[in-house]
């Protein structure tokens, strides 16, 4: 067997540090964990490679996932190209190198060899321009430093880079890496036995409802609510309506409103801005970072916060508003009518969009599914209409009084007594 040494480039897979690209579907703690299996598959196929030498070139701190039989040397230099060469120097023994990323996966074992004959260099280009591995007989800094990086004609460079210094190159095949969502998506569809493509499948059923929310209000995912059978729920997938203006049974609403007004659940802000365009002092609260930016960009007030946190103007608000279903947010419609009791002031009005089937008291999770693929954890969620709602209030210091509807939407209105 051919002496040899395959280096591995990496870095530690610490949240918000790896794999960026690939939380514009997936939280930064995912997409680490994404990047951890990546660099698992990778050391694991290094691991059995035919080589004399196994290292890992790290930036960060090695961790539980290195295995045994590596040695580790620390990443130096300013940008990559410069880190390249510098691992390449720190490693040489005297035999050749052959430097691989973390981000394909599903590269086999033989193709880490070092059968080189008649060859100076060793170059695996990617599908997107880029280059998973290269291989050098000796150090050489100036097949790489100055070469652009991260550009979708790197591996072009960094051949006419070679080509120029008068090194013969083979070419190895053509990967695939992992940078993005659907990068992530074919390699599980292609390679399914892969650590990393069986995080991927659990982790499309296991979105949190929060990031698949944050998705739809940013427009980079179509997100509707279902059931835990996977019928939609119509009502709970009104995103575009959400992020409009609000409409004519919306301003009809706000028309019984006294302030000042606290939306609870206010999405984007269509509510706290016309209130605000009526001169109503109002504040918005949500879960959701990206809904309270939209509430605020729009010139409204709102607070990121869980409506069962402490909240200001507690007792004092002359409404509270419960729109678009929010009355099923954390699924018991009676806890929070109760909440809502304590955050208007003696005789202050809750006013609470409901079902238009009266007769509906449904306490069954929804699931969020994504235009992605990507299905969310059960989010308990209750749906209600009318005299459901009027039981649940019996158990709070709230009284209704007015039931209203237009032909789609139904509320209900409700007063604080002593």
């Amino acid at each position: 067997m051919k002496r040899g040494t395959v280096i591995v480039i990496a870095k530690a897979p610490v949240p918000g540090r790896v794999k960026t690209r690939l939380q514009s579907e997936f939280t930064a703690r995912e997409a680490a964990a994404l990047a951890r299996a990546s660099l698992v598959d990778t050391l694991s196929a290094v691991k059995f490679a035919p080589a004399t030498r196994r290292v890992i070139a790290l930036e960060g701190e090695p961790g539980p996932w290195l295995p045994p039989g590596f040695d580790v040397v620390a990443q130096r230099g300013g940008g990559l190209d410069e880190r390249l060469a510098a691992a390449f120097e720190d490693v040489y023994d005297g035999t050749p190198m052959l430097l691989v990323g973390m981000d394909t996966p599903q590269l086999r074992p033989e193709l880490l060899g070092f059968e080189w004959s008649g060859y100076d260099a060793v170059l695996g280009l990617t599908e997107d321009g880029g280059y998973w591995c290269l291989g050098l007989r000796t150090p050489d800094s100036r097949a790489l430093v100055g070469v652009p990086m991260s550009t979708d004609h790197t591996g072009r460079d960094q051949l006419r880079r070679l080509l120029a210094l008068g090194m013969r190159v083979q070419i190895l095949p053509t990967l695939r890496d992992m940078d993005t969502p659907q990068d992530a998506a074919y390699l599980a569809d292609e390679f399914p036995s892969l650590r990393v493509s069986r995080l991927y499948r659990r982790l499309q059923h296991a979105a949190h409802p929060g990031l698949l929310f944050e998705q739809a209000l940013g427009g980079t995912a179509r997100v509707v609510a279902t059931g835990i059978d996977g019928r939609t729920v119509p009502s709970l997938s009104e995103v575009d309506r959400w992020t409009a203006p609000a409409d004519d049974v919306d301003r009809l609403a706000l028309s019984r409103c006294e302030g000042p007004v606290l939306d609870i659940g206010c999405g984007p802000g269509r509510i706290v801005t016309a209130l605000a365009e009526r001169g109503i002092p109002a504040l918005g609260v949500d879960v959701s970072p990206r809904a309270v930016s939209l509430t605020t960009s729009r010139g409204a007030s709102a607070l990121h916060r869980p409506v069962q946190d402490r909240l200001p103007g507690e007792g004092r608000w002359g409404s509270v508003l419960l729109m678009d279903g929010n009355i099923g947010i954390g699924g018991d419609p009676a806890d929070l009518l109760r909440r809502c009791a304590e955050l208007v002031r003696p005789d202050g009005l809750v006013l609470v969009e409901v079902d238009p089937d009266d007769d509906l008291d449904d306490s069954t999770p929804i699931v969020l599914r994504s235009s992605t693929g990507r299905h969310s954890t059960p989010l308990p969620w209750a749906r209600v209409g009318t005299r459901a709602l009027i039981r649940h209030a019996r158990t709070t210091h709230l009284h209704p009084t007015e039931d209203w509807r237009t032909p789609h939407r139904a509320f209900l209105t409700l007063r604080r007594t002593a």
